[in-house]
């Protein structure tokens, strides 16, 4: 194992153009995030054309920034790594196209990665830098982001990582519901950090919400997979029905007028402090917030510690945007000791997309050879496997 390499990664798969240095898959040297959180809030929500824009006046000075911040130089790099999916189509594609241009002609291997590993090996990345030892296998992350909600069992192998889902969202993911519902109640964007600030000020149990009784069925594995056939239960999750529900609660209680009210008056605000929303949110808007976030929470602990108990998980990795909710961490900390669970978070600011989570998880790829070639390309619906 060389713990010396060092490996530069790139990200691009939404509206955060990153760049970071990783050395020997556990030392973060350097990482620089662009964030377009500026661009898109007119909008509330990410413009797919515009992220991609952003991607291509950033990219170029951003990676510079690492490179800089690390006191390095291209020619230092021992290979290039970059997202290549899932994501948005455009956004990816600009990374990728940048990735393989300076691997070409810096002729240095390239290593392609799933967005969705990065979001894994955030975690594992930062285990590492505080020397907390080797995770206890199994191992089970839970990924929960704007876009994504997935369950998987993850399994190192001499070859690197490997992953089995177990669970996913069969519409929004959970991220995306925050989002939705806060764009809804003309509260800004990004939805899911504002909602986590004020949902302290209502009363989680002021609105009751209920989910889908989702049918968990076992699954059997294919022998052409390479694993003996066995039966494999499932734990999906569905976050379209709160966001209708808030919608049909919304319209029942003729909130609509009072929203737009908000929306107004919070453009008007360069940066709304917990104060302005208070003010600008009555009794039964706060209740309604802190509900839904309490609904969401709950239902992504109850379905993953029952993951967790089905499977006999020892360690429980929750990771990606969300996983930088308050509410979220304190469910889980509470949870995760009761049933012999470790739960490992991210840093708030590795829960986000970063660059330095795809340098992480390109360690793994960078020691058994398993390099891309200059024809990979982007990939909106990439698979983690």
């Amino acid at each position: 194992m060389d713990k010396s390499a060092l490996i530069l990664g790139i990200e691009s798969s939404c509206d955060e153009t990153a760049a970071a240095i990783v050395r020997g898959g556990r030392e973060l040297v350097s990482s620089v995030v662009a964030s377009q959180i500026a661009t898109h809030s007119p909008y509330g929500g990410v413009v797919p054309e515009l992220a991609s824009r952003e991607h291509l006046r950033n990219l170029v000075p951003v990676t510079r920034a690492a490179l800089d911040k690390a006191g390095l130089t291209y020619a230092d790099m021992d290979a290039i790594a970059v997202t290549n999916g899932p994501g948005l189509a455009g956004a990816l594609l600009t990374g990728v196209s940048f990735a393989k241009s300076l691997a070409w002609a810096l002729q240095k291997p390239l290593i392609a990665v799933n967005h969705i590993e990065g979001h894994i090996h955030a975690v594992l990345l930062e285990q590492h830098q505080k020397s907390a030892g080797a995770v206890e296998f199994p191992v089970l992350a839970l990924v929960v982001s704007g876009g994504h909600t997935h369950l998987f069992l993850a399994e190192q192998r001499d070859d690197g990582w490997h992953y089995e889902n177990i669970g996913h969202t069969r519409d929004d993911a959970a991220g995306e519901a925050f989002d939705k519902t806060a764009k809804l109640l003309g509260l800004g964007y990004p939805g899911g950090p504002i909602i986590d600030r004020i949902s302290k000020l209502g009363d989680p149990k002021a609105v009751k919400f209920t989910f889908a009784q989702l049918k968990h069925e076992a699954r059997r594995e294919s022998k052409r997979a390479g694993r003996v056939e066995e039966d494999r239960k499932r734990f999906d999750f569905s976050y379209s029905g709160i966001k209708t529900a808030v919608l049909r609660y919304v319209e029942t209680h003729e909130m609509f007028s009072a929203i737009e009210a908000r929306r107004r008056a919070l453009m008007k605000i360069a940066a709304p402090t917990e104060e302005d929303y208070k003010e600008l949110c009555d009794r039964q808007t706060l209740d309604l917030i802190a509900s839904f976030q309490a609904a969401v929470v709950g239902d992504l602990t109850q379905r993953t510690m029952s993951a967790c108990e089905e499977y006999g998980v020892r360690t429980l990795l929750v990771t990606g945007g969300v996983a930088a909710n308050s509410a979220l961490r304190a469910s889980f900390e509470q949870r995760g000791p009761l049933v012999g669970v470790k739960v490992h978070f991210p840093s708030r600011i590795m829960s986000t997309d970063n660059a330095a989570m795809i340098a992480a998880a390109a360690y793994s790829k960078w020691i058994a050879r398993k390099f891309a070639g200059l024809d990979v390309a982007a990939e909106a619906n990439l698979q983690l496997r």
